[in-house]
């Protein structure tokens, strides 16, 4: 059976040689930058707003990126279009991975140099849509954990990172409240932020609201949500919000790359609204379907293994 392949610094490999040395600073260190796109009908979606969130994380972490912004695009176009060769009719996530390059002491060098070649990676995989079938059907539990998230002040929370090590604590503490509990993190102050891997937002007195973006990393998918608002006439603002208004709210949702909006029916175990995915949701989700001219809705709802 023919393998997928990835990209690792400069070349086109298996996806099965791309690893990386238990050097890399990635490893080392986390630091590493990261993005992430999905496909509808095996073509890119937002590509370009991805590639450049990736490249001003780069930019933020003083990653220097090998190859510039336009040749990043080409290399995830042949991926995306080899990869999809080998499955037909799915969709496809793609990663974007870059680390500050290799410890070189760690890897037996007398010393460090000035300026290390940055590791960069791409690499695809077809999405597993039946792994969220329960949220779009019942719904989400989120649960508050005890760590809180990245205040913005030690490390801005507008560049995508890989270091969440509190995001996995915090996942674990959700999990012991219920099996598919999805840990929805506070700031420092008891403010809502974001989930693990999706934004949050609420919707209450015919507006929606999201928590302010000096404090969350803005999904491409909540600026998709706010301009599909913005059509439909729902007023979306920014505003502090804490587990009172959540719990207070009609509904909420999580906005999110592989499956774009999913309904939170619970918080901490209080349900929202009636405690059903609401219409609402519903309506919008609809509307981006046919944006990407595809049932969203069924092609989650309805996955099978």
């Amino acid at each position: 059976m023919q393998e997928p392949i990835a990209y690792l610094k400069g070349k086109f490999v298996p996806a099965s040689e791309c690893v990386l040395p238990i050097y890399d600073l990635g490893i080392v260190l986390g630091a590493a930058v990261t993005d992430f796109l999905r496909t509808f009908h095996q073509r890119p979606y937002r590509m370009e707003d991805h590639v450049q969130r990736f490249y001003r994380s780069c930019k933020y972490a003083r990653i220097d990126p090998p190859v510039d912004l336009q040749e990043s695009i080409a290399i995830s176009e042949k991926l995306l279009a080899e990869n999809a060769k080998l499955v037909p009719g799915a969709e496809l996530g793609l990663v974007y991975y870059m680390t500050a390059g290799e410890n070189t002491v760690y890897a037996g060098a007398s010393g460090v140099p000035e300026h290390p070649t940055p590791t960069y990676v791409q690499h695809t995989f077809p999405t597993q849509f039946h792994l969220w079938k329960n949220a779009f059907l019942h719904g989400v539990h989120c649960v508050t954990p005890a760590p809180r998230h990245w205040p913005p002040q030690c490390l801005s929370s507008k560049i995508k990172n890989r270091n969440r090590l509190h995001m996995w604590i915090g996942e674990q503490e959700a999990h012991v409240v219920e099996k598919n509990a999805m840990p929805l993190f506070l700031d420092i102050d008891g403010n809502v932020t974001e989930t693990g891997g999706s934004n949050f937002v609420i919707f209450r007195d015919g507006q929606v609201v999201s928590p302010r973006r000096n404090n969350i990393l803005w999904g491409i998918s909540l600026t998709v949500l706010s301009e599909i608002c913005a059509e439909l006439g729902i007023p979306f603002v920014e505003q502090d919000i804490q587990t009172y208004d959540v719990v207070n709210a009609d509904e909420a949702w999580i906005p999110t790359t592989p499956y774009c909006l999913g309904p939170v029916v619970r918080i901490n175990g209080v349900p929202i609204g009636d405690g059903q995915p609401g219409p609402v949701w519903r309506k919008l989700l609809d509307r981006w379907s046919e944006i990407v001219d595809k049932d969203i809705y069924r092609e989650t709802a309805e996955a099978s293994l």
